[in-house]
């Protein structure tokens, strides 16, 4: 099966990137896929042209077609203005208008704070239910705190199976262990006001 990894990170090194890499591994430990990185800030020019002139270039075309044709997609995007990036959008807007219709895809973001992580819900799940994509009940976020501490690489491990388990064509929808303890709101005010 192949794997499409869409990443949308403008710097070297990025926390995109990295974030991309850490889903396709463990997309990779749950199925066997063959992955393919499309970077979109090496398409930058490319997808502005496609919108000055109807034509994509030959790397964008090529980028275009892998997109088209993979069994699973892990879209990561850097969030700006509380927002996917403008790069981001503008290349699944040259994109064919059926091109992911059916296909699972796995959202994921990376930004300074975790005050934005409800990117993935008000922007990035509309974008691609707009576009009749498949997506993965669990989506990742990661703010600049997130790297190495608890709860990224479970998140990781757990969209990652999500996504395997569409690509093979198996349902989702059987209840996930959560292994994290939640403490009613309540209980965490009463240890408060007793120390």
């Amino acid at each position: 099966m192949k794997l499409v990894v869409v990443s949308a990170g403008l710097s070297v090194p990025s926390s995109t990137r990295l974030l991309a890499d850490r889903l396709a591994t463990a997309v990779g430990r749950q199925t066997p896929v063959d992955v393919e990185v499309v970077e979109l800030r090496d398409l930058a020019v490319e997808i502005a042209h496609h919108f000055t002139n109807g034509f994509p270039g030959k790397a964008l075309a090529a980028a275009l077609d892998s997109v088209t044709a993979a069994d699973g997609l892990v879209v990561v995007t850097p969030v700006f203005s509380a927002s996917y990036s403008g790069l981001f959008k503008s290349f699944f807007d040259v994109l064919e208008k059926d091109a992911l219709a059916g296909k699972p895809v796995l959202i994921a973001a990376t930004g300074g704070s975790a005050r934005h992580s409800l990117v993935l819900d008000h922007a990035l799940r509309p974008l691609f239910a707009y576009l009749r994509a498949v997506v993965v009940p669990t989506a990742v976020y990661a703010a600049s705190e997130d790297w190495g501490a608890q709860g990224l690489p479970e998140r990781i491990e757990r969209a990652a199976g999500e996504l395997a388990a569409l690509m093979k064509g198996l349902s989702v929808t059987e209840p996930v262990k959560d292994e994290l303890q939640v403490v009613p709101f309540a209980e965490q005010l009463a240890a408060l006001s007793r120390r």
